[in-house]
């Protein structure tokens, strides 16, 4: 009984290491598909056709989310081509600071790169409505990250719950994103801050606050 213990103990060691050195693999197997697929992509120039300027055809900024659905859909919907447009992406389109990288990138954009406007469009069926901070924290934990890392952070005076939860409605997190942009003490204020939300199966965009008023 005790060499089968020990034979069971060193199969799920085996396994584990297994697991893990396949996982590695995968993830250099991306990272080499990448590399090698551009090594390709440069030497055909097949960058041709997307080269353009660094300053907005259109003079708009738009802020959204990270959603994949939205990656090809939301350009369409607008109508925006290669070149027209800045575009920030960040979770919900939820900006929660103003002065992380996201607000950062809107004051660069209308003070160096010709944006004349600005539009925060949020999506229905986001995975930020309704998330609850310690969702993530103890999703977090699960992937191995520990008590003493999570401390150091709110020892750094960093309001965790506050930083990590999401929005009640979309509509709401789109509003609290246009208000933080409006109300900043460095955002110009002739500079038209939009607010809408996108359907992320048919691209269909309602709008939520009017900037020009």
């Amino acid at each position: 009984m005790e060499e089968l213990v020990c034979y069971n103990e060193y199969k799920v060691f085996f396994l584990g290491k297994t697991f893990s050195l396949m996982r590695e693999v995968l993830r250099l197997s991306k990272l080499e598909g990448i590399l090698a697929y551009n090594d390709k992509f440069v030497r055909r120039k097949e960058y041709m056709p997307y080269q353009t300027g660094k300053y907005p055809g259109d003079k708009i900024l738009v802020v959204t989310c990270m959603d994949t659905r939205l990656l090809e859909l939301l350009p369409k919907a607008m109508n925006i081509q290669n070149g027209d447009a800045k575009v920030v992406k960040t979770a919900g389109a939820l900006i929660t600071s103003p002065y992380g990288s996201v607000m950062r990138s809107i004051l660069v954009g209308v003070s160096l790169l010709a944006v004349e406007e600005v539009f925060v469009i949020g999506h229905h069926d986001c995975g930020m409505i309704g998330l609850e901070s310690g969702m993530v924290l103890e999703r977090i934990q699960q992937m191995g990250v520990n008590q003493e890392a999570l401390d150091s952070v709110y020892d750094q005076g960093v309001e965790v719950e506050k930083w990590l939860c999401g929005c009640g409605e979309v509509e709401e997190g789109v509003m609290q994103s246009v208000r933080m942009i409006r109300n900043h003490p460095l955002f110009p204020s002739n500079i038209p801050v939009h607010g809408l939300v996108i359907d992320p199966n048919t691209g269909k965009l309602d709008e939520v606050v009017r900037g020009y008023e």
